[in-house]
């Protein structure tokens, strides 16, 4: 028997994902779609602009919008809502027994919620313990990061383990879909990169830090390492291109730092959760490699394309990733964090 869900915020473009990536999951249904006060007690066919290429799964359709006041009967919840409107609604889902798998940054730094990208920091799940016993509850909250903090996340991963990251500068190219829907106005969004994303570059800035942190005696010890980030607006619909440039304690020769990353293999892909891509990270050996169109959709747009990986004249080593902003960097990353805890017996 499948696992029933709830979607909140149902309605919007990182809800209409989850819901496109969870139509005919092997294990978990969607049984609860929760939506705004203007779309409760709609059906969803009617309440949702659907925007995805895909078209809308018929077995939502019907489905009747509830209120983010709603009672769920489901185990698990996955949150898509804003931020600022999401912390209450999912401590009191906490409270009331749900694992919340959230989208959102309200609880993200919280130093009992685990940060989680699962080929990155698994055994951060342990958080759960502490924060069940700290807040007294019986759910919890398991959050995914920043859209734009994954990619980059996922690459270090592997460097960091293997020679110790100093020192990160990046400079990200966001997709416009980053900005939710209808986004960012098309005057400002055509002809033009707009050099500023407000509240990104400090989430950037910080969460690399949690996730490659040592979890010890019930808490973080973040990653000894510093991140300068510049984030900007790009015209394309979906991936976010970012640029890096990293200084090592112990600096690798050029093809021990490609071997690395192309080598490295995680939990997800041991246990082969259902989301998972069977590479994680895609090294492009071709000069102009990763593209934001050609690439994004790599691994069912859940894995991490590197590429152009050279020597940098003030750093170490310089190189370009790409990943899928709204699956591996929203829906995509709070599914597959749903399925490693489901695989390790933390829900049934």
């Amino acid at each position: 028997m499948k696992v029933r869900v709830a979607v909140l915020g149902a309605t919007g473009t990182v809800g209409q994902r989850f819901i496109q990536l969870l139509d005919g999951h092997p294990w978990f249904e969607i049984a609860a779609l929760v939506g705004s006060e203007r779309s409760a007690g709609r059906r969803y066919g009617e309440a949702a602009r659907w925007v995805l290429d895909t078209p809308m799964p018929e077995q939502v359709r019907a489905m009747t919008v509830l209120g983010d006041d709603a009672q769920l009967d489901t185990p698990l919840v996955f949150s898509a809502l804003p931020s600022k409107t999401a912390g209450a609604i999912e401590q009191r889902l906490a409270r009331e027994g749900h694992i919340v798998c959230s989208n959102a940054s309200d609880h993200r730094m919280d130093s009992d919620v685990p940060l989680l990208i699962p080929e990155v920091n698994p055994e951060h799940l342990e958080l759960i313990t502490v924060q069940r016993r700290r807040r007294g509850w019986s759910g919890a909250i398991v959050t995914n990061p920043n859209c734009t903090a994954t990619g980059p996340t996922m690459a270090l991963r592997p460097l960091h383990d293997a020679f110790g990251v100093t020192k990160l500068l990046l400079v990200s190219m966001q997709a416009l879909s980053g900005a939710g829907y209808p986004g960012v106005p098309s005057y400002d969004a055509i002809d033009n990169v707009m050099p500023y994303i407000g509240g990104e570059e400090p989430k950037v800035e910080t969460e690399p830090q949690k996730m490659l942190g040592t979890l010890r005696d019930g808490a973080v010890e973040l990653a000894p390492f510093v991140i300068s980030a510049h984030c900007n607006r790009v015209p394309v619909l979906e991936g976010h291109l970012e640029c890096l440039s990293v200084a090592f304690v112990h600096k690798p020769s050029l093809d021990e730092l490609t071997a690395v990353l192309r080598n490295f293999r995680a939990l997800p892909q041991e246990l082969n959760l259902p989301s998972a891509p069977p590479q994680p990270l895609i090294v492009r050996d071709e000069p102009d490699r990763p593209q934001t169109r050609r690439d994004r959709d790599a691994g069912r747009g859940m894995s991490t394309t590197v590429g152009r990986l050279r020597a940098c004249p003030i750093l170490d080593y310089k190189f370009v990733c790409l990943s899928h902003n709204t699956i591996r960097g929203a829906a995509g990353g709070s599914l597959l964090n749903a399925e490693l805890m489901y695989a390790q017996g933390i829900f049934r």
